[in-house]
């Protein structure tokens, strides 16, 4: 089977070709440079010459809250366009295969979680990364059009939640909550500081899972492809607070400061907790813990970043 992968020198893209299961299919992972999915005539052009049999599309523009908060208009365009290009061109030439990475962000902000697939568009946003919500919630409903016109379509969106890992961004202002959380205390460590702070109480939930496990999940989907429901949440079944991720960084790192608590900063959604119902039932289980998962990223952040230990 020949893949076409997007976004494959990102988190999500690096994990899923460094995974042992890469070997059994014949990837194509273009860059951004070799591939410009906001040109619609290279994607035509691409796709055209190598038609192949199932398309992985993880590329994207993403960031954490300031990020998002920064620049709203790339992550709601960017990430649109990129999308539309991919997905209606494909589609169009007859490519019957495509997994689509949704988000979590694309739930309402005030449901209550865990939060189902079918929750979609029944409540506003978040507002922190709503351009980036709303993107993913394009691609997602295209999907779902495209097999509603031709069901022999296999367009399915997977929707994971909050990822973290190797091949992550780990700086404060660009990376999501555990890569920034691991930065800011290495660097708390080696600068001798002893406080750290934490935006908002730190008593909002968030559920984050292993990129590694992730990629585990989507060579599952490939596998039985056909049987996958057209929305998918991946995720563990349970979440931490921020507070207890700080705690669990800083057991991991080393360090032996304590916190404080800066309530003037956002903090986005109160709880974002995915239900796995229909991933239990097709019998797929994450395997990595937290502290082993964060573990796995701190080495990974020390040796990509050449960090002092």
């Amino acid at each position: 089977m020949k893949i076409l992968l997007t976004g494959g020198t990102g988190m999500v893209g690096s994990n899923i070709l460094e995974h042992s299961s890469s070997n059994k299919y014949s990837f194509l992972a273009p860059t951004s440079h070799e591939l410009d999915l906001l040109d619609r005539h290279a994607v035509q052009e691409f796709l055209s010459r190598e038609i192949p049999d199932l398309i992985i599309h993880s590329a994207g523009l993403v960031g954490g809250i300031e990020a998002n908060i920064k620049s709203p208009v790339d992550f709601l365009s960017k990430n649109t366009y990129m999308a539309l290009n991919l997905i209606s061109i494909a589609a169009n030439l007859g490519i019957k295969n495509l997994i689509n990475l949704g988000s979590s962000c694309m739930y309402p902000r005030e449901m209550e979680n865990p939060l189902n697939e079918k929750l979609i568009l029944h409540g506003e946003l978040e507002p922190t990364n709503e351009g980036y919500a709303l993107a993913k919630i394009v691609s997602t409903r295209l999907c779902e059009y495209i097999v509603k016109e031709d069901s022999t379509k296999n367009y399915i969106t997977v929707i994971p939640c909050n990822l973290y890992g190797r091949h992550d961004k780990y700086d404060e202002k660009n990376s999501h909550l555990i890569p920034a959380v691991i930065h800011k205390i290495h660097q708390a460590k080696i600068e001798g500081r002893n406080i750290v702070t934490i935006w908002g109480d730190g008593t909002a939930r968030r559920e984050f899972m292993s990129a590694t496990d992730l990629a585990d999940c989507i060579y599952f989907i490939i596998e039985r492809l056909e049987k996958i429901p057209q929305n998918l949440n991946v995720g563990l079944g349970h979440d931490y607070s921020i507070n207890e991720y700080y705690h669990a960084v800083a057991s991991v790192v080393g360090y032996s400061g304590s916190f404080k608590h800066d309530h003037e900063r956002p903090v986005g959604m109160r709880q974002k907790l995915v239900d796995i119902t229909q991933l239990n039932s097709l019998g797929w289980k994450h395997k990595i813990n937290l502290v082993d998962g964060i573990s796995e990223a701190y080495e990974f952040y020390k040796e990509s970043y050449n960090n002092e230990v």
